[in-house]
């Protein structure tokens, strides 16, 4: 508590003692200041658009950065699994069994995978200030379009500090992606559940893939070296990646909220998810393939979301948040003004929050298949009108990725989908009710699971060919179409859009408004070296440096190493999910056991992180993020340097693996560049 106290004072421009590292700071933000008094380091103008255009952001919701002159990028195995996923079929199970492409025709193509580089941000604040949300968006959507088509790059109008400053990034696009190697999962994701968000932990969470253009590999401009001797206990990193969300700058009323509805009702969505999935997978070998890693994401989010919700019930975090507003009070002068508009936008949003959830947010119809109905139901709507008319995932800046998404060739499992749409349906008749008109209209009569297996049986959706087919209909010509799940899309669409516009209007805006005018008021007194953003999944850099900790009166060591990871597999009797897979027994007596395996270190990281590189002053990898351990799991409210901790894989023990159990001396040379 004392770290957060601490930063509502510093930030507020108290004389107090420098704060921990904390913050998630804009590439073309940074607090070289700061850098500079404590670790006598300012990083470069060149130094830091290096870094910048190395990084890569996954669309589906991962980091990486680009590690080789021939187009290679680094990430996490649990970032790639979806495509790993894809690729895999009942013969050739490659999250279990791994992949090694040991030629560049062996690299597999990945299915509906696309990475982003960021190539510059300028910011564009004076372009939205004082808009309503309906000028907004318009100006929005024509600033992307244009600049798209000015620059030939996706471009994104970015908010930042809530609304308190907008920014326009713009990205290089790949959609070439093809899978180089990938650990097993067992191996990947040593300990399973149960060790997820602990620490000491002994992962070799690392995926390789390789960009293509024009069918050849990218040579990118700009790469990360490898660190063949890895960080030093103390050392200042540097992490560069996308964090996916913060909500730092929450009043106690919005975090009341997160911690009285929204939490414990997206908990028990997740525990539901968990054990239907689990019961799937029972069913047979090929059924807990198909459910592996949508159940690995459901645990994951579970355990983090969890943590989060007990920091929110200690009432010790919520009384440091109450005194934190009294002292933003004093200092801002709009402050109590403004925090009574996020309170009253928060109880609109209670009115909202539970029929959005189910209808717009589609928990009602968890469906593969109903999503993919959804969007060619709306990009046909979407398409009739201006574009600055447009829901914005649907504009023409937008078009491209949306596209890759709707006609991919990823395979859709028609068990699957009727069990989850069935249970989905299910979900939704427990929170609307029988009586309410859109259970009827949903289930027409029927129950969920014979509901469920109508739809799901009745759809073509599953085939590509199919959705290019209705893709190219008109909005009129699509409503006449015989397909269910079209069918089911359209009957749902009006309802959602109608309380779309509603939190939109009676939320989004006006705390996007309320935050906005706190956030500027603070930039105002402190400036932008002292006050970074909330997270938004767009790049940030994180600083730190490599440090164990203490817990439960044991002190926990920086770094992890192989001869750790077969102690934990033996004191397991290695048993699943301690179990090695079997090439890690037979190459025991090869490998350098004292080689580093995982480390942890102080920087500030989110969901999003994943993926990440971790680099030391020049620049140089000598780390993957891939977790923070449970004390971390609080960093979506603030950030402490007590005990939390963000994990990595160590340089050293990626390069070692590849050369003493994968047999890949040709990617670690690579990763070297020799």
């Amino acid at each position: 508590m004392k770290n957060l106290l601490l930063l509502a004072l510093s930030l507020l421009g108290a004389s107090v003692p420098a704060r921990a590292d904390e913050g998630m700071w804009p590439p073309n933000a940074l607090p070289t200041a700061t850098l500079q008094q404590r670790y006598k380091f300012a990083p470069s103008p060149a130094w830091r658009e290096h870094l910048m255009r190395s990084s890569v952001r996954f669309n589906v919701g991962g980091s990486g950065s680009f590690v080789s002159a021939d187009g290679l990028v680094m990430t996490n195995h649990h970032v790639a699994a979806d495509a790993i996923q894809k690729l895999s079929t009942p013969e050739r199970d490659l999250l279990n069994g791994g992949f090694t492409a040991r030629t560049r025709a062996e690299e597999l193509p990945c299915k509906d995978l696309e990475l982003n580089v960021l190539q510059s941000i300028d910011d564009v604040t004076a372009r939205f200030t004082g808009l309503d949300e309906g000028a907004r968006r318009a100006a929005v959507n024509e600033l992307e379009q244009s600049e798209s088509q000015r620059t030939g790059l996706r471009c994104d109008v970015v908010t930042l500090y809530k609304g308190g400053a907008y920014h326009l990034y713009r990205y290089k696009r790949y959609s070439d992606v093809r899978l180089v190697f990938a650990p097993e999962v067992g191996t990947a994701f040593f300990g399973g559940d149960a060790d997820n968000f602990e620490y000491p932990r002994h992962n070799l969470d690392v995926t390789f893939v390789r960009v293509y253009e024009g069918g050849e590999p990218v040579r990118p401009e700009h790469f990360l070296k490898w660190s063949a001797a890895g960080s030093k206990e103390g050392e200042l990193i540097f992490v560069s990646g996308h964090p996916g969300r913060t909500n730092r700058l929450n009043t106690t009323a919005h975090l009341e909220f997160l911690r009285d509805v929204q939490y414990p009702m997206l908990l028990d969505w997740l525990r539901r998810q968990e054990v239907l999935l689990q019961g799937y997978g029972q069913r047979s070998a090929e059924q807990a393939r198909q459910a592996q890693d949508e159940l690995f994401g459901i645990q994951n989010g579970r355990k983090a979301r969890g943590g989060g919700l007990q920091g929110l019930q200690d009432p010790a975090v919520m009384d440091a948040r109450a005194r934190l507003e009294e002292d933003y009070a004093e200092k801002l002068p709009t402050y109590t003004a403004d925090a009574a508009r996020v309170a009253a936008a928060v109880e609109q949003l209670d009115t909202v929050f539970l029929r959005y959830t189910l209808l717009e947010g589609a928990r009602g119809f968890n469906s593969h298949l109903f999503r993919l109905a959804r969007q060619l139901v709306r990009r046909a709507e979407e398409s009739e009108k201006p574009n600055a008319q447009r829901l914005r995932e649907y504009s023409d800046a937008s078009r491209a990725s949306l596209d890759q998404e709707l006609f991919s060739e990823a395979p859709v499992y028609p068990e699957l989908e009727r069990v989850q749409l069935a249970d989905s349906l299910a979900y939704l008749l427990e929170k609307l009710g029988a009586d309410d008109p859109l259970s009827h209209q949903v289930l027409a009569g029927q129950s969920p699971v014979a509901r469920a297996a109508e739809l799901v049986r009745g759809t073509r959706l599953a085939e590509v060919d199919y959705r290019r087919q209705l893709a190219a209909l008109s909005a009129t010509d699509l409503r006449a179409s015989t397909d269910p799940m079209i069918a089911l899309a359209w009957k749902v669409d009006p309802a959602a859009r109608e309380l779309r516009n509603s939190y939109e209007q009676k939320v989004a805006l006006p705390l996007e408004q309320a935050y906005g005018d706190i956030a500027r008021a603070a930039l105002a007194r402190v400036g932008a070296e002292q006050f970074y953003p909330d997270a938004t999944f767009t790049l940030r850099l994180a600083f730190g440096t490599v440090a164990g900790y203490r817990e439960n009166g044991a002190v926990l060591p920086a770094y992890t190493d192989f001869a750790g990871l077969y102690a934990k597999s033996e004191a397991h009797a290695d048993a699943t999910p301690f179990r090695l897979p079997a090439r890690w027994g037979e190459a025991r007596s090869r490998l350098k056991l004292n080689t580093p395996l995982d480390f942890v270190c102080t920087a500030d990281i989110i969901g999003g992180n994943s993926g990440s590189p971790v680099v030391n002053r020049q620049g140089e990898v000598v780390g993957l993020i891939f977790d923070g351990n449970l004390p971390s799991l609080l960093a979506d409210f603030l950030y402490s340097d007590r005990q939390a901790r963000a994990l990595a894989v160590d340089s050293r023990g990626i390069t070692e693996a590849l050369r003493s159990v994968y047999d890949n001396a040709a990617l670690a040379r690579e990763l070297e560049g020799h």
